[in-house]
């Protein structure tokens, strides 16, 4: 049975056993957050729970590892933007200006 989540309020398939980051990616989608600085799109890049680049919000739930999370029927998936990395540094901190 295919789960169904939703992404951006667009229905997501998830087979039984699917991350939610693995799904994310076989439907199309491969950035769902974006760096806090610079703007960068960031989605699934290592896929085993190592770096902190596939981070969503689920059902509410702000900064999971899209690539452990098990894909469940109903979920609600977010593009909210995470707590800043570690290195990652915003303009104003790097001594640049703002307009």
């Amino acid at each position: 049975m295919t789960h169904q989540m939703t992404f951006r309020g667009e229905s997501v398939p998830a087979e039984p056993g699917q991350s939610v980051g693995a799904a994310l990616v076989a439907a199309g989608i491969l950035d769902w957050r974006t760096t806090r600085g610079a703007g960068r799109p960031r989605g699934l890049f290592c896929g085993i729970g190592i770096c902190f680049d596939c981070l969503i919000t689920v059902d509410g739930v702000p900064d999971l590892r899209a690539c452990l999370v098990p894909a469940r029927d109903g979920m609600r998936l977010g593009d909210d933007t995470p707590a800043q990395e570690d290195g990652e540094q915003d303009a104003g901190e790097r001594g640049g200006h703002h307009a």
